[in-house]
């Protein structure tokens, strides 16, 4: 175990925040899965299975919007009653017991897509309060890879349970495990100045989009996520074709190799804080780019070992990449900033994801999926060039430069800086 996780272990209320991601990420991994099969079994389409997820995701196209709402609120009250709300919606799927119903699925699934936006917003805002600022990549770490391993055995659960009793047992233990979070939330004790005033909507959208353009470092780092993500949404869109073109194996063994892919997202989940404090933001989307070029290359390779090896670097690549641009978002925006400035990082990033399934799905239909991947990966080794360069530094505050030229980590801007400091009450 890294000094940064046994630090961040350490801490209570980050040991409880991490608690409540565990247990609400393992109703919610289980509860996401259910959906689709049940709509599925009730109406028999695919299509109509396929669209859940359409739901659940769609709100991150308008997050900078709904991520207004999460810096006009103190962050940990809010995250409380988001998640009781949620433990209070569910219990309406328990109507659907038939085809005729199965609007409430995708009504409840479009709510969760909501909640996933705000509940986001507000964590990026609350981890600064909870942990130093030479941390924040750890928990963060730490917190993807408790989301990842929820995804290696929730589903299971889900599945299984669904299986044996149907849907409404899924429901009530995602609604009890959203429930838990909430009382694991009202635990910590962090302090949180009261939210300044809020100010119209469309000033407080053009803030957070205006500090993005104004900090050209942190515009510099979005900019390569996205374009990490939108190659990894290229990889997700050839994985059936891997396994059948290329392995020529039924499309079940696709299930194998997500389990590879969430073995390697652990490991850089876990690596995060360690690299970034030794690397830097620069770096260490350069070497998860790297990683990314080398695992499309070896996935358009014929053979077993080098499709499982690239399936691994890809899993290990992604949550570094991500990870590295949550972090410097809390490092680099100011507190009341960050919720909605979150938000649009968000949408700019997994965006181009979105789409780019849908156009790895089309380009199938012309090229042989090797030559995309090998596309991929070169795209990927000029990406990692690209991660390298150095922009402009941001106006202000001026960050001083640490040993080996990379710029220092300035400490997070949080509520309980300068004067608000004495006005701070503890939630």
């Amino acid at each position: 175990m890294s000094w940064g996780t046994t630090r961040v272990l350490g801490n209570r209320d980050a040991a409880r925040y991490l608690a409540a991601v565990l247990v609400s990420g393992f109703g919610t991994a289980a509860m996401l899965l259910v959906a689709g099969i049940w709509v599925k079994d009730l109406t028999g389409s695919s299509s109509l299975a396929g669209l859940v997820t359409l739901g659940t995701w769609g709100p991150t196209l308008v997050a900078p919007l709904i991520g207004v709402l999460a810096d006009r609120f103190r962050r940990r009250p809010l995250l409380i009653w988001l998640h009781l709300a949620m433990a209070a919606l569910l219990p309406v799927l328990l109507l659907v017991d038939s085809a005729a119903r199965v609007g409430l699925i995708f009504a409840v699934m479009v709510a969760y897509g909501v909640s996933f936006v705000l509940i986001d917003s507000a964590e990026a805002a609350l981890v600064p309060a909870v942990v130093p600022g030479e941390l924040l990549g750890d928990v963060n770490g730490l917190r993807l890879t408790v989301n990842e391993g929820m995804k290696l055995v929730a589903p299971l659960a889900g599945a299984g349970l669904f299986a044996a009793y149907g849907g409404h047992p899924v429901v009530l233990l995602d609604a009890a495990t959203f429930a838990v979070a909430a009382l694991l939330l009202t635990r910590i004790r962090v302090p949180e100045a009261p939210p300044p005033p809020p100010e119209p909507w469309t000033r407080q959208l053009a803030e957070g989009m205006g500090h993005l353009r104004r900090h050209a470092p942190l515009r510099h780092l979005v900019a390569c996520t996205g374009a990490a993500m939108l190659l990894i949404g290229i990889n997700g869109a050839l994985a059936y074709a891997v396994v059948d073109d290329g392995l020529h194996r039924s499309p079940e063994f696709n299930g194998v190799l997500g389990t590879v892919q969430g073995v390697g997202s652990l490991a850089g989940g876990l690596a995060a804080g360690g690299l970034l404090r030794r690397l830097g933001d620069r770096r260490v989307t350069a070497v998860a780019a790297a990683l990314l070029a080398a695992g499309l290359a070896l996935r358009a390779a014929p053979g077993l070992g080098p499709v499982v090896a690239g399936t691994l670097a890809v899993g290990v690549g992604a949550p570094l990449v991500l990870i590295t641009v949550w972090t410097a978002v809390q490092r680099e925006t100011p507190n009341a900033l960050v919720g909605r400035v979150s938000a649009t990082v968000n949408t700019l990033t997994f965006g181009p994801g979105t789409l780019a399934v849908l156009a790895g799905a089309g380009l199938l239909e012309l090229v042989d999926h090797r030559v995309i991947q090998l596309t991929g990966a070169a795209g990927a080794v000029l990406l990692a060039g690209w991660a390298l360069r150095v922009g402009p530094r941001p106006a202000a505050p001026e960050c001083p430069r640490a040993a080996g030229g990379e710029e220092a980590a300035p400490e997070p801007a949080t509520p309980q800086t300068a004067p608000a400091a004495e006005t701070a009450e503890r939630v």
